[in-house]
């Protein structure tokens, strides 16, 4: 059995990984320094979830605070880190740069050093597609030099992934790098595209797109992205790097016409320009993934959306 050390865990991605791993008997460690970024109550709720499981511990800390998570790391011998935790939204960090650097740089490096300290633990590092930018070639394959990102946030956690690499490097920690590409379902942040538009659509209030909806976005869904996390954490090997997205994408405009279709309700349209922080595409080649990982995504846009419906009119959120 083992214990895996989760961050982020009371968000997102973060309690959907908690949960796959304790309801399969692995304890787990969750941190979190619950922010209000969005919500708090929302990340309460997925905490509550996960207090069922006796083998769910949480202990609300910060890994920007050196002390609090080595005293984490001095409580508990892991044997896998799963850094899920960061500052989140390509749009936020233009305005807001300094905390991206802050959380999702330096941050990582204290998780990053604090495994090396404790001995040769696996780090699983949660980076984005959107470390492509606008420049790579499609389909984007792991190998792109992925060196001009369009925002903090891309920026970010490139510069994340290159200190995996000299850790890796250097100390002979196993570090893989899993580039999550548009993650969207149940448990979803409120800020996300997903959710803003469904409350748009419903309250008849204006839906904006940027230009006219041509952008294409590999929507990808929560249970397809936990299924390779999981596998890929099964699979420690030097320094790997994988992209996890459906390898599909959709317009933007298909994606408003699947949720007007599913909300039984028409969408009133704003379009404007793209600002210089959204690439016209994310387009995952999966293939790596799948011959290593044995990674396949299985659920599609349509599915995901009706999915992700019911789960907010389950929980009152529409």
């Amino acid at each position: 059995m083992a214990k895996i050390l989760v961050t982020g865990a009371a968000g997102f991605v973060g309690s959907r990984l908690s949960l796959k791993l304790v309801e399969r008997g692995d304890q787990v460690v969750g941190i979190d320094n619950l922010n209000d970024y969005y919500s708090t109550a929302q990340k309460r709720r997925n905490l509550d979830e996960l207090a069922r499981f006796p083998g769910f511990e949480f202990s609300q800390t910060d890994f920007c605070d050196v002390a609090a998570l080595q005293a984490v790391f001095t409580a508990h011998q892991f044997s896998a880190v799963a850094h899920i935790g960061a500052m989140a939204s390509v749009r936020y960090s233009v305005k807001n740069p300094s905390i991206y650097a802050a959380v999702n740089v330096q941050g990582s490096v204290n998780l990053l050093e604090a495994a090396r300290l404790q001995g040769p633990v696996h780090m699983l590092l949660a980076s984005t597609g959107s470390v492509y930018g606008q420049s790579t070639p499609v389909p984007f394959k792991e190998s792109a030099a992925a060196d001009r990102p369009l925002a903090a946030y891309p920026a970010s956690k490139r510069a994340m992934e290159l200190f995996g690499h000299s850790y890796a490097h250097i100390f002979g920690m196993p570090v893989t790098v899993l580039r999550f590409f548009n993650v969207y379902g149940p448990h979803g942040r409120p800020d996300m595209m997903p959710w803003q538009w469904t409350l748009d659509i419903l309250a008849e209030r204006e839906l904006t797109l940027f230009d006219g909806g041509a952008l294409k976005r590999d929507w990808t869904y929560i249970d397809d992205i936990i299924a390779g996390f999981l596998s890929a954490l099964e699979s420690p090997s030097g320094y790997r790097v994988y992209n996890l997205g459906c390898g599909n994408p959709v317009e933007n405009s298909e994606f408003v016409r699947t949720l007007e279709s599913i909300l039984d309700k028409t969408a009133k349209i704003k379009a404007v320009p793209a600002p210089a922080s959204e690439p016209k595409i994310t387009f995952a080649d999966i293939t790596l993934a799948g011959q290593q990982l044995g990674y396949k995504p299985v659920v599609q846009v349509r599915e995901g959306l009706e999915r992700f419906i019911a789960w907010l009119k389950a929980c009152g959120s529409i």
